[in-house]
């Protein structure tokens, strides 16, 4: 932490420093004529009205656009990650055009304004390296097809479905419907659960006296049975790996099933349900902690 504040006290220093240079030789070559700026402009009530109406026109056609964007439904998540960059980027065209109209209306020549801030704008850049980091990594993310709108991803631990791409940030919403929200460029290290099928385990204790060979030779049945039950849950029965731990008071048994990684929490706890209730349909009863007390 004192490393980053450190890098932005130097950074602000030498933006300062480069301003106190900088804004004297604007002066001295006439770089900066704001007195041939200002005799340019006019405001009045009618460009006041001009400006108003062009505001409002400027905001409803994006607004339109956007929700014809909204409208359209496509399948594929690629698709819709373009839908949600174009969205956002609308929103940043309509400013700029906002702001540049308006000027050329009230007189002023937005081309000379242009190049008269160009150096303080180079050297606010440097300050401003984080949002160019942000917009340049989500147009490659685009290009790459690193992941997509409705994807399941997970980013530093959170984990949940990529709800919204900007051209700055990116919206990632868990299953409890908190959204996250991150920068672009600090979208590293993603581990895109959509790509493949996923796998719920479930983790089960037998107890220790139970007859284990003749119950595993129960298991191809009840788990094609668990399988009927959930075709549409279950890509394929689930499958017994063996035995997985041997805890305090039960031996644990793990079984595992594949399903769509969105379903993987729900396959877990129709899991664990089937499982239970088809031990106990066998004789099998799921052990609790138990003590031995041994007195003499």
């Amino acid at each position: 932490m004192k490393n980053i504040e450190k890098k932005v006290l130097i950074r602000f220093l030498v933006c300062i420093g480069a301003l106190i240079v900088l804004v004297p030789l604007g002066y001295l070559t006439k770089l900066f004529n704001f007195a041939a700026l200002g005799a340019s402009i006019k405001i009045n009530f009618t460009n006041i009205v001009k400006i108003v109406i062009l505001v409002l026109a400027v905001i409803a056609v994006e607004t339109v656009i956007v929700v014809l964007l909204r409208l359209i439904k496509p399948k594929d998540h690629h698709a819709k990650t373009l839908i949600s960059i174009t969205a956002s980027i609308l929103k940043y065209v309509a400013f700029i055009v906002i702001v540049c109209w308006s000027l050329t209306i009230i007189g002023v020549n937005v081309s000379t304004v242009f190049a008269s801030v160009g150096i303080l704008a180079l050297v606010i850049g440097f300050s401003a390296e984080s949002l160019i980091a942000d917009v340049v990594t989500g147009a490659f993310m685009l290009f790459e097809n690193q992941y997509n709108v409705g994807d399941i991803v997970e980013v530093d631990g959170f984990r949940g479905t990529v709800s919204d791409i900007g051209i700055r940030t990116t919206c990632i919403t868990d299953p409890g419907g908190n959204i996250k929200i991150i920068n672009n460029s600090s979208m590293k290290n993603i581990l895109n659960r959509s790509d493949n099928a996923s796998r719920s385990v479930c983790d089960i204790g037998i107890p220790y006296e139970t007859d284990i060979e003749k119950l595993e030779a129960e298991f191809p049945r009840l788990l094609q049975e668990i399988y009927d039950k959930h075709p549409d849950l279950m890509k394929k029965p689930p499958v017994y790996l063996g035995v997985n731990a041997l805890a305090d008071s039960a031996v644990v048994l793990r079984f595992v099933v594949e399903v769509d990684e969105s379903d993987i929490y729900v396959g877990a706890r129709t899991l664990n349900h089937d499982i239970w209730m088809a031990l106990r349909s066998v004789g099998v009863e799921v052990p609790f902690p138990q003590v031995d007390v041994h007195s003499k």
